[in-house]
């Protein structure tokens, strides 16, 4: 489903936002394909692409690579960052192997950048310094068709200019760790109140900042498919124990499990046990994906990462995980009534379709 929540102009800064809301089963990647070429289609100077994971089946791939490929033969700077070689243990499905056979047959500049310490995360496109197509979705067909994800397209000269200066600090230096330090600072966008958030370099503030949100909200929905920050898992327990908030969500059972396998087995993290167990038995609901496997096996993870707290909405790549404050992600925080109910209503309906979460496998 895609609709478009704000249309606006103020001065020289143009803002609109859809969002496309992705469910198991729910739509084809011929149908995801489609939507991002049309995003491309408009580039006249600049296509710079930070994608976690590229690998494609024919199809949707030709429809993808047709695009990007026209962009650069009428003169658009292309340009495709991804991740690689992560070598760190992680309790969630270990990262994917991005078809870089792919990337390269595009001809245009191309960056690996190696996930150590941590992951290159991040799924956006910035089109021309006016326009951004972020959010959780990964380019896979497993993604496009059976998972959770939630894409945001923005359009404000504003918010591209911060997803662009993100984009080269991770280019020039090739270091995730060396990224996330472009500030979040508000902007008031055609009258919304919009933050960026990028880590690593504001990992931590982020996880507080949607704590904070959280705490002073009456209505609370998230979909993450593990939560494992500490601020976020204090607060949520808190509000579950004391029953005062109206909260609800959806997580990924097998994630959620590896977390608390971990957990169990080295001790450092036990201590967020208590907490966890208050969330997950509150009114949460997980999905029982397919556990991951090494021999290629469906990836139908519950994988959209969007709170909305009352009014705010805290909505890309991010986990509310330990893991995600380290990890090169992106958010956006949008203060937009229509957005965040529109975004609820979404969460209600994956949480409804799943039975509640537990601790043990």
């Amino acid at each position: 489903m895609l609709e478009t929540l704000r249309a606006a102009t103020i001065g020289q800064d143009r803002f609109v936002i859809q969002v496309r809301t992705l469910t198991d089963g729910g739509q084809a990647p011929l149908d995801i394909a489609t939507a991002i070429a049309d995003f491309v289609a408009p580039a006249r100077t600049a296509l710079d692409l930070a994608q976690y994971d590229f690998h494609l089946s024919a199809g949707p791939r030709r429809v993808v690579t047709d695009a990007l490929r026209a962009a650069s033969e009428r003169g658009v700077k292309v340009r495709v960052m991804y991740n690689v070689d992560h070598r760190n243990p992680i309790p969630v499905p270990p990262p994917p192997e991005p078809d870089t056979v792919l990337i390269r047959s595009l001809g245009v500049p191309e960056r690996a950048i190696a996930g150590v310490p941590d992951l290159m995360h991040h799924k956006y496109v910035v089109r021309d310094s006016e326009a951004v197509w972020t959010g959780s979705m990964n380019w896979t067909d497993d993604s496009w068709s059976r998972q959770e994800n939630v894409v945001m397209v923005v359009q404000s000269d504003a918010v591209a200019a911060r997803f662009a200066e993100n984009f080269e600090e991770l280019w020039t230096t090739g270091a995730v760790e060396q990224s996330g330090f472009v500030k979040p600072v508000p902007l008031d966008v055609s009258g919304k109140a919009v933050r960026t958030w990028f880590t690593p370099g504001h990992g931590e503030p982020l996880s507080h900042r949607i704590a904070k949100a959280i705490g002073r909200a009456r209505k609370v929905r998230i979909c993450s498919p593990v939560i494992t920050t500490a601020p976020v898992l204090a607060t949520l327990a808190q509000i579950i124990s004391e029953g005062r908030v109206d909260v609800a969500g959806c997580v990924d059972q097998p994630q959620m499990h590896g977390v608390i396998g971990q957990w169990r087995e080295n001790g450092n993290a036990a201590w967020k046990l208590p907490l966890l167990e208050t969330v997950l038995r509150g009114p949460f609901s997980a999905k029982p994906s397919t556990p991951w496997r090494p021999d290629g096996s469906l990836h139908d993870f519950m994988h959209a990462k969007v709170t909305v707290a009352d009014n705010v909405v805290f909505a890309g790549s991010f986990n509310l995980s330990r893991s995600g404050e380290r990890n090169a992600e992106n958010v956006l925080e949008i203060h937009d009534a229509a957005l965040a109910e529109r975004l609820a209503t979404y969460i209600d309906g994956v949480r409804a379709l799943y039975g509640p979460a537990t601790i043990d496998a």
